[in-house]
C-alpha cells in the first residue's frame, strides 16, 4: 500500500480533513510513544504513515465525544 487516496480517509474521519489531520496526529504519537500497531508495517516506517495505513484500513476511526452532562 504506497498510496492511499485522502477520499478513503476522509470517510473514516466523519468527512473533514481536519479531523483526518487531528485523528492521524495523535495516533502517530500514540505509535511513537510504543503503542502497537494495528496493520503490518516496516520497522522503518514512521509513526504518521502507519497512522495513516491504520486509518485507511478502518483500524482507527475518529469517534464523537459524548457531551458531559
Amino acid at each position: 500500500m504506497n498510496y492511499v487516496p485522502i477520499e478513503q480517509m476522509l470517510d473514516k474521519s466523519d468527512n473533514s480533513i481536519y479531523k483526518l489531520v487531528i485523528l492521524a496526529s495523535k495516533r502517530a504519537l500514540e505509535l511513537a510513544e510504543g503503542q502497537p500497531r494495528l496493520v503490518e508495517a516496516s520497522s522503518s516506517s514512521k509513526p504518521s504513515v502507519v497512522a495513516l495505513r491504520e486509518i485507511a484500513a478502518g483500524k482507527v476511526r475518529y469517534q464523537k465525544a459524548k457531551p458531559e452532562k
